[in-house]
């Protein structure tokens, strides 16, 4: 069955914190946003801070459809946080009180967004589903200060030697740079043309959007041009 989908007992799996049912909570050291989207973001990347990681991949996330909705699969959908149907609140005091939530904390957790989802021109994935393991280990690092990351137009993103080692202490597999690039290059037309959409959207459709949206957004296409008129459309990692 296509998109089939199951659930599990968290504590059946064998490495399950253990503090998992603490009435006192536990420490969270990052969020991590993602959609199904097959020609923008990079598998995984790390925001440039809080308000970065809620705006430009909560508050602009946009998911395409699958097997699993009704209507045409592939289409894409706008949906901050892959919140929308369960916001009992505006749009915008949702994204106002993500904002506002962060900035009461005294050691902010790190943001991430990933895509198991990317494909290449020719419409082939890019990822395997396996792949996902590596860049939850890579954000593991991040969290804990454990490894470097370049800086791109729309945020960190790892470093090549990182991966490697990664997908050999897990996998016991071999990397390659050439999928190393093709996965993390920036692609500058469609980051650009998210932009547009997701201004669109909160400028149309959603009332009391937070002037901050459009100033990081706006912030975000500025450096994506300025990359651009360095480096071209499409830009590989190693040009950061």
């Amino acid at each position: 069955m296509a998109n089939a989908r199951f659930t599990i007992r968290l504590n059946i799996l064998g490495n399950v914190d253990s503090s998992l049912h603490d009435p006192s909570g536990v420490p969270v050291a990052g969020f991590i946003y993602g959609g199904r989207d097959s020609d923008t973001w990079v598998p995984v990347q790390e925001a440039f801070d809080w308000a970065h990681g809620i705006i430009t991949m909560g508050a602009g996330l946009e998911s395409e459809t699958t097997a699993a909705t009704l209507g045409q699969e592939g289409v894409r959908v706008f949906n901050p946080m892959s919140n929308l149907d369960f916001l009992s609140i505006p749009i915008g005091k949702y994204i106002q009180d993500n904002l506002d939530f962060g900035e009461n904390l005294t050691k902010k957790p790190k943001v991430f967004s990933v895509n198991y989802f990317l494909k290449d021109r020719n419409g082939k994935w890019l990822n395997h589903k396996n792949d996902k393991r590596i860049w939850l280990k890579w954000m593991e690092l991040r969290v804990n200060s454990d490894c470097g990351a370049i800086e791109t137009p729309t945020g960190f993103i790892p470093k090549y030697e990182d991966l490697k080692r990664l997908f050999k202490d897990v996998y016991d597999k071999d990397y390659s740079e050439e999928d190393y690039v093709k996965q993390f290059m920036i692609r500058v037309p469609e980051n650009i043309a998210k932009i547009d959409r997701i201004i669109e959207i909160y400028k149309t459709r959603v009332v009391d959007t937070p002037q901050i949206v459009f100033d990081v957004l706006e912030e975000q296409r500025k450096r994506l041009e300025e990359a651009r008129s360095k480096h071209g459309d499409y830009i590989p990692p190693e040009a950061f």
